[in-house]
């Protein structure tokens, strides 16, 4: 039933610049609005706001308790890829739960990506498990990245990993590279997030930015701080540059090492549930769209006015 429900979708072609690396000219920045935070809007009114907001595109999420909800990819993913047609942006990023393709809903979903001409999704998380090693885990997600990168390539879609802290795969970023090198490094990547890479890298993130950059084939961007809370340290979600994350340094960075890939903006500080991806919020969503204004500017300008590093 998927196969014939995608066969209806109209092809787009893989023609778009995002599968070659670089979406812009190095002084411009291609940034998505991620979805999660428009969840209590409808696809019209999402790609509206997205849309006078000023940003590029948006990145969907389709996954579970997502925008699009997985077992609903084939009939709803088209309709959001119109709404966002109709206010001028292209289809571009999704956010996913897929990594095993032996799950007919993850075909599914990146089959119907393909067909709408997405070029980038976010893979699901990993874990090691305590019955086997960390370097056999990593052999076994390798090979299954591997496999991943061939299934991608038949739809010329790039999949992305992303560095998430706590006791995830990726977490050190150093552990990411093995993995990674086991695919051909053109339908599979990384997903760089500066916000999680300096929550564990600390003042060491850099030297796993140098570890991952040439796996890189897109970037979240959102910023934290350490603080008490009821006598116990804890991370706190900020607005970007309100935060411990030196963005002027590391955007420096990524000019330096021509890093110019797609970008998805997370809003995870408290808004009234949308940084939740709540359907109902506990604000008016006036205040919502000042703040994911306030970011995109923020990061605008500072991308802007970052020097490249020597």
């Amino acid at each position: 039933m998927s196969a014939t429900a995608i066969g209806s979708i109209p092809m787009l072609g893989f023609s778009s610049p995002f599968i070659i690396g670089a979406t812009k000219p190095k002084d411009q920045l291609n940034i998505s609005l991620f979805s999660k935070h428009l969840q209590f809007l409808n696809y019209k009114d999402m790609a509206e706001v997205s849309a006078d907001l000023g940003f590029d595109g948006l990145d969907i999420t389709v996954r579970p308790k997502g925008h699009v909800l997985p077992e609903r990819v084939v009939d709803d993913l088209p309709e959001a890829v119109d709404a966002m047609m109709g206010f001028g942006m292209k289809p571009g990023m999704i956010t996913t739960e897929v990594w095993d393709l032996e799950v007919a809903a993850n075909k599914a979903v990146l089959e119907t990506a393909s067909a709408l001409a997405f070029t980038h999704y976010r893979t699901g998380w990993l874990t090691y498990p305590e019955n086997r090693s960390i370097l056999e885990s990593q052999a076994i997600y390798g090979h299954q990245a591997k496999k991943l990168e061939l299934f991608n390539k038949a739809l010329g879609l790039i999949g992305c990993y992303q560095n998430h802290a706590g006791n995830h795969v990726g977490a050190p970023i150093w552990d990411l590279r093995p993995i990674l090198e086991a695919t051909q490094n053109e339908h599979f990547g990384a997903q760089y997030d500066i916000r999680h890479a300096v929550v564990e890298g600390g003042t060491s993130w850099e030297l796993g930015l140098r570890q991952i950059k040439p796996y890189i084939k897109s970037l979240v961007i959102k910023d934290f701080k350490w603080g008490q809370f009821q006598g116990k340290w804890k991370l706190i979600n900020t607005p970007l540059g309100e935060g411990m994350v030196d963005f002027n340094r590391y955007f420096s960075l990524l000019k330096k090492y021509d890093i110019n890939v797609p970008i998805s903006l997370h809003l995870e500080y408290p808004l009234g549930g949308a940084e939740h991806g709540n359907r109902t919020l506990s604000v008016d969503k006036k205040v919502v769209f000042a703040q994911m204004k306030k970011d995109l500017t923020f990061l605008r300008n500072t991308w802007q006015q970052a020097e490249k590093a020597r």
